[in-house]
């Protein structure tokens, strides 16, 4: 899974980057919401984790132009806005789901995870041949063979899998 992080505390956003990492997740990183919008929309990201209080551009701001561009990629707003009336206008202005801090990353986590099932059920199992994962149970199998793959692998061979019908370069 590739997810975006739109988080100004640098310390916050490297935890949630390594904790996704080691799940074996590719996670990029913005600081501001300047280029949070436009990034989401032009990169194949199945996820974004948002905060609200952004420099440049606030959450909401963010969430308005992934709206506008790319309506179906899952959005978890994280915020340390924890009101009703935040919540509510979180949802109710395009978010898939919302998180207030402090947070445990296995919870992130598995929210993540039940956005993508909700979201792109018929993309939850990729083929290439006869190789076959399944993104949910995080499962590879080449002819109805298991393929234990250490995180990053598995990582490397979803975007290659995901990807398989163009060129794929290191940049």
């Amino acid at each position: 899974m590739r997810i975006l992080v739109v988080e100004d505390d640098k310390k916050v956003a490297s935890f949630i980057q390594g904790g996704l990492q080691r799940e074996g997740h590719a996670v990029d990183v913005l600081h501001d919401g300047g280029g949070a919008g436009a990034q989401a929309c032009t990169v194949d990201y199945d996820a974004v984790v948002l905060d609200l209080m952004l420099p440049e551009r606030s959450g909401f701001q963010v969430l308005r132009d992934i709206r506008a561009r790319k309506a179906e990629i899952p959005v978890m707003i994280l915020t340390a806005k924890d009101g009703i009336d935040e919540r509510v206008t979180g949802l109710d202005s395009g978010a898939d789901d919302y998180m207030v801090k402090p947070f445990a990353l296995a919870e992130l986590s598995a929210r993540l995870r039940a956005l993508l099932r909700r979201g792109r059920p018929h993309e939850s199992t990729l083929h290439v041949g006869d190789l076959e994962m399944d993104t949910v149970r995080r499962a590879v199998r080449r002819a109805g063979q298991p393929i234990d793959l250490k995180p990053k692998e598995y990582a490397l061979l979803e975007f290659l899998m995901r990807h398989s019908d163009r060129p794929v370069t290191r940049s």
